[in-house]
């Protein structure tokens, strides 16, 4: 069940130019690592240059018990050990949508998929889904960025299958962001 521990938690590794060797090195050091928070995990994978097949970095919506236990598990990962990694986001998360992505209705393949990631402040926005059905219906998870206490709007992060990635920028109301990302997406772990 989604949400059992109370706090869920936006983690966004960012990869290193020239680590794809080292990144491939510990893969299986990742996958195990992940494997301990199997039951925690709302939704994960690598994302990629556009187009491309390099990895750029690595998505994990996990659900865990406070701020000290999702520092841990960003900061203790192999390949952050490592070196792969040049940067975390780690933020405060809610998963309006309740469920992981292993529930998402489309499955696990087919279609381009995409990180939507809108980094903000001030007022909150896009705090719910687009109402469009047929865009809810390509959601794989969203929600809001929240402060560490979880009172602040800092952003929106969400996981869609999009026809291409301008589709998916459109998801987020573009003048109540700092800036938008937009990285090819795929569901990752062990199949």
């Amino acid at each position: 069940m989604v949400g059992t521990l109370g706090m869920e938690f936006f983690c966004y590794h960012r990869d290193r130019p020239d680590s794809a060797a080292l990144r491939a090195e510990l893969v299986e050091a990742h996958w195990s690592y992940m494997d301990r928070y199997a039951a925690e995990l709302i939704a994960r994978g690598p994302t990629f240059g556009r187009g491309g097949d390099t990895a750029t970095g690595s998505v994990h919506i996990v659900d865990l018990p406070d701020v000290a236990t999702a520092r841990a598990f960003v900061f203790d990962e192999p390949n952050y050990q490592a070196g792969v990694y040049r940067d975390v986001v780690l933020r405060r998360w809610r998963n309006v949508l309740g469920r992981t992505m292993w529930e998402f209705p489309g499955g696990r393949e087919g279609g381009n998929r995409y990180l939507v990631l809108g980094l903000g402040s001030g007022q909150a926005a896009d705090l719910d889904p687009p109402p469009a059905p047929a865009q809810l219906d390509e959601l794989i998870a969203y929600g809001p960025l929240l402060s560490d206490d979880g009172t602040a709007w800092l952003g929106t992060a969400l996981l869609v299958r999009a026809p291409d990635p301008d589709a998916a920028r459109a998801l987020l109301t573009p003048d109540r962001y700092a800036g938008i990302e937009v990285h090819d997406w795929e569901f990752g772990g062990r199949r």
